[in-house]
């Protein structure tokens, strides 16, 4: 008979963790190292979402940690959301059919995270969502959907602080909510410290003993939309020149291609004070970021590197899904407009930056991995008490 759901009682004592984009590998990195530590029976499944090798295969190399057990192919083939997701999700189940964990972990908002806990709920397996509560409240961001459905289908949501824990309950979620802090903490904090030690990042770029800005953006509905990605490097172009710094701009993948097909490569690398370069590996990203004057970005992650390491950032975007950063003063919404860009960058380079960081201590790790190991246990005991009945 064609297996389409498991009972509790088959499926086996260990934990399944998706991955496939950047911030995901960074995210989990840190809760990996801990499941080995202590002996946390698991494996990691790759879907394949990033591809470029600084985007990925070289992050395995940077954080230590050992190449997924499974890895999809073709998906980047996929051009559409709905052909990525449904091929992750199809490649995931598959996985999931035969390796049958109790648990699967998925950590913040990309297609990958859909797709695995979409598998996971489906099959009646256990779905633990780390990052979970954040909120934008832009339904033009596929990462907002993708956040809302995931935790709603979650059985644990693993939230970075208060904030979020109050986005959950005002939604009445069905899952168990735990505050743990963020694990992006746990491995921002952990290699910046390797980072400095092994990245030639600033001497290659010239930008040791240095004042800096940074720039990263790749949106789809900033860099798939010539007015929005034309205005945005305008304003950073301005606040440059206004400052008298030059920036740094990190290109994407995503975004060098849609550069091209704007016809706006020959522009941008004539705009005044702004280098292009080609995404770093993280290493060398994290010592670009931590000793940067001011960052401007439309990542979620990258707001959160910035204000761990006490960075001001400018987030062209009109909202953000880590609105303490802004209540802290870490962070400003500029959007895409050069004026607005220009005024939120003068606003905030002087600003002080000894702000507390409101993700966590640098313990999310930890707690993530202590309450997964009491619940296997809990778990595996209710399993053996009814086979035995």
């Amino acid at each position: 008979m064609e297996i389409k759901t498991f009972q509790k009682s088959e499926l086996n004592n260990e934990i399944g963790i998706v991955i496939g984009t950047r911030p995901g590998i960074i995210m989990f990195a840190p809760i990996i190292r801990e499941f080995q530590n202590k002996n946390i029976p698991h494996f990691v499944i790759h879907t394949g979402q990033h591809y470029s090798p600084n985007m990925d295969s070289y992050l395995f190399e940077d954080l230590s940690l050992h190449k997924p057990d499974y890895r999809l192919e073709e998906v980047e083939k996929k051009k559409t959301h709905g052909g990525q997701t449904a091929a992750m999700l199809e490649g995931i189940e598959t996985i999931l059919l035969n390796r049958r964990p109790r648990i699967v972990l998925v950590g913040g908002d990309a297609n990958t995270n859909l797709a695995g806990a979409l598998a996971a709920r489906k099959l009646h397996i256990g779905v633990g969502h780390v990052e979970a509560g954040e909120r934008s409240y832009d339904w033009r961001m596929p990462e907002e959907h993708n956040r809302v459905i995931i935790d709603h289908i979650s059985d644990y949501l693993f939230a970075t602080n208060k904030n979020s824990v109050t986005n959950l309950k005002a939604e009445n979620i069905r899952g168990k909510i735990i505050l743990t802090g963020n694990p992006i903490v746990d491995a921002s904090l952990r290699h910046l410290d390797i980072a400095n030690k092994k990245s030639i990042a600033l001497k290659k770029f010239n930008l040791k003993n240095e004042k800096y800005m940074v720039l990263t953006m790749h949106r789809e509905e900033n860099v798939d939309v010539y007015k929005n990605i034309r205005g945005g490097l305008q304003g950073v172009s301005n606040s440059s020149k206004n400052l008298g710094l030059r920036t740094l701009f990190l290109v994407h993948p995503r975004t060098r291609k849609r550069l091209q097909e704007f016809g706006l490569t020959t522009w941008v690398k004539n705009l005044p004070g702004i280098k292009m370069v080609n995404a770093v590996r993280y290493l060398d990203f994290l010592t670009i970021i931590a000793n940067a004057s001011l960052i401007f970005t439309d990542s979620g992650g990258v707001q959160q590197e910035a204000c761990i390491h006490h960075v001001s950032c400018v987030t062209l975007r009109e909202n953000t899904e880590w609105e303490e950063t802004i209540t802290i003063n870490a962070n400003r919404l500029a959007g895409c407009c050069p004026n607005k860009i220009l005024k939120a960058a003068m606003d905030a380079l002087p600003m002080r930056t000894d702000w507390v960081v409101p993700f966590g201590n640098g313990t999310a790790a930890i707690n993530i991995t202590n309450f997964i190991s009491n619940e296997l246990e809990k778990l595996k005991s209710i399993t053996i008490q009814k086979l035995t009945k």
